[in-house]
């Protein structure tokens, strides 16, 4: 029986078919899901910031785009994956706190997307789908089987992409 397996906040994970993997709370944060086309072996990253150069003293690979996404990658790397067979899909980045004076926290959605695509296209990997940007928060489920990437959002049609 397949299974779901969860990925939380500035967190990550992998899987082969049949089982999917799933993630809650993608506000201005951005899930990326990567699978091999082949192998179909595939995996999901839920990045909070764009770049672990701001904070001191962090620990946490998967909770920065520039990190979290080429660990992504090690790991399906490890599971038989090939990076030059690797694709993407993107969803997330929303402007959620567009109500707050300060441009820098309103635009942390725009900046995460941007990191998130520059880290991608620094590993060579196409984005071949997206859902990102607008003002509201996402669920996703990822199928590498198929490379679906369902995205469930309050008030919205289910979307796959």
């Amino acid at each position: 029986m397949a299974e779901i397996f969860k990925v939380g906040i500035a967190d990550m994970n992998v899987c082969r078919p049949p089982d999917s993997i799933m993630t809650i709370g993608l506000g201005s944060c951005v899930g990326i899901a990567i699978r091999d086309k082949q192998s179909k072996v595939g995996g999901l990253v839920h990045v909070m910031l764009p770049d672990s150069h701001e904070v001191v003293s962090n620990t946490n690979i998967a909770k920065f785009a520039d990190t979290g996404i080429p660990e992504l990658v090690k790991k399906l790397e490890a599971m038989g994956g090939i990076r030059s067979r690797m694709v993407a899909k993107i969803a997330g980045g929303a402007k959620m706190f567009a109500f707050q004076s300060k441009a820098e926290l309103a635009s942390v959605g725009d900046r995460n997307v941007e990191a998130t695509k520059k880290a991608l296209a620094a590993l060579r990997i196409p984005i071949i789908a997206e859902d990102t940007g607008a003002n509201y928060g996402r669920t996703v489920t990822f199928f590498p089987e198929t490379g679906d990437y369902e995205i469930k959002a309050v008030g919205k049609p289910v979307k796959v992409i």
